[in-house]
């Protein structure tokens, strides 16, 4: 590729450790080749755009199950093509497949789903599979369905590993279930990240999972024990232990705005990572949707039951750091952060992704002065464009 082959971005620069007001990101061919003060070799109107807003690192989501009407447990290339183009309009460039808890016939399906239809997506490229069930405790089940719900079994995520063709990236689990230290030491030696959720774990049992390789906890606060001044339980344990990172649904609902605070103060920036837990009601109108077979219904913003307990969210990434900021308090760069180079590093993949760097991936988004997302380039390619797009 030619010296000249290069796209400009010119506007306030969110990077890693901060915001460069009026800077230059250049994009040659699928990668960053400048990230900076603006430099004129590089000055051609033709190629430029100039930003009155922010240019981002492409958002990773690690946690969601759909988008715009689709659910990853269709296990049908459409579904997953349709989840890719939604979640980029939102600054998603890069997000793991979560499942629901399911029998292992269809659990089989999605994993062959995912393996075969990720390299043909236009939007959002997926980065591996999240194993959201059935290992769960019944009691802190949420919105999965009981009906599937079985105890660990090393043997069981032998076969998970086995199926899931290379993809298995994180499993969400109950690690104080019958077997579950086992199978908290078989995954974490295999190199799978295990987060501990929709959990009954104590405190105790929370650090003794983090013995056995435990490093995540899934949508803290949610599906779990809370905390009690004389039990801390898993909350308790994800608050005190720098070795845990923490899941966070920042939308208002699943935790109160003061419960985000605290837990940004108590997580700094490099151990949160925002999340969606999105389903397929995500960018959809209010009405009855589906979730791991129950019934789910989008009203007010969020996703309920029948019995009115929350089921997934309608929260986007996007949605989610400016939420970050209004709620905590804090920068635009950490925000950005939790939704970009953490899960990044969780995923071992920082040298490629998560943040605007020369030699990185040109994953990146441009959004205006309010942080709403007007472009979104995915590997060097515009995949996004609201002001074509109709919208």
């Amino acid at each position: 590729m030619g010296e000249n082959d290069y796209f400009v971005l010119r506007g306030s620069v969110v990077l890693a450790d901060g915001i460069l007001e009026e800077g230059m990101v250049v994009i040659r061919g699928d990668r960053i080749a400048y990230v900076g003060s603006p430099l004129s070799r590089f000055t051609n109107p033709w190629r430029e755009l100039a930003v009155s807003g922010y240019i981002w690192p492409g958002l990773i989501d690690l946690h969601v199950h759909g988008a715009g009407g689709a659910d990853v447990m269709d296990a049908t290339p459409k579904s997953l093509s349709t989840i890719s183009r939604t979640l980029a309009r939102h600054g998603v460039t890069g997000f793991l497949a979560t499942t629901v808890t399911m029998p292992k016939s269809r659990l089989e399906q999605v994993f062959n789903n995912v393996a075969e239809a990720t390299p043909s997506l236009e939007g959002a490229r997926v980065l591996g599979i999240h194993l959201e069930g059935p290992w769960i405790c019944p009691n802190h089940r949420g919105a999965q369905n009981p009906e599937y719900i079985v105890d660990p079994d090393p043997e069981e995520a032998m076969w998970a590993l086995k199926n899931s063709r290379g993809m298995l990236r994180v499993v969400t689990m109950a690690p104080e279930r019958p077997k579950g230290m086992e199978t908290v030491r078989l995954l974490a030696s295999k190199g799978v990240i295990v987060s501990i959720g929709h959990s009954g774990a104590t405190y105790e049992q929370a650090l003794s999972a983090m013995d056995a390789g435990a490093t995540q906890v899934t949508h803290c606060f949610n599906g779990m024990t809370g905390l009690h001044h004389r039990s801390p339980g898993i909350a308790g344990a994800v608050m005190t232990e720098d070795r845990l990172y923490a899941e966070l649904i920042a939308d208002g609902f699943h935790v109160h705005p003061a419960v985000v605070k605290l837990l940004a103060k108590l997580k700094g920036d490099d151990k949160l990572i925002l999340i969606s837990d999105g389903i397929r009601a995500v960018g959809m109108p209010d009405g009855e949707y589906e979730l791991g077979g129950l019934p789910v219904f989008a009203r007010e913003g969020k996703v309920v039951l029948a019995d009115g307990s929350l089921a997934g969210s309608r929260l986007t990434l996007d949605q989610a750091v400016r939420n970050m900021v209004r709620f905590a308090g804090i920068p635009l760069w950490k925000a950005v952060r939790m939704a970009s180079l953490v899960p990044a590093r969780r995923l071992g993949l920082d040298g490629d992704l998560g943040s605007l760097e020369t030699g990185k991936r040109a994953d990146l988004v441009v959004t205006d002065e309010s942080c709403h997302v007007r472009q979104v380039w995915i590997r060097g390619k515009r995949v996004y464009d609201r002001d074509t797009a109709g919208d």
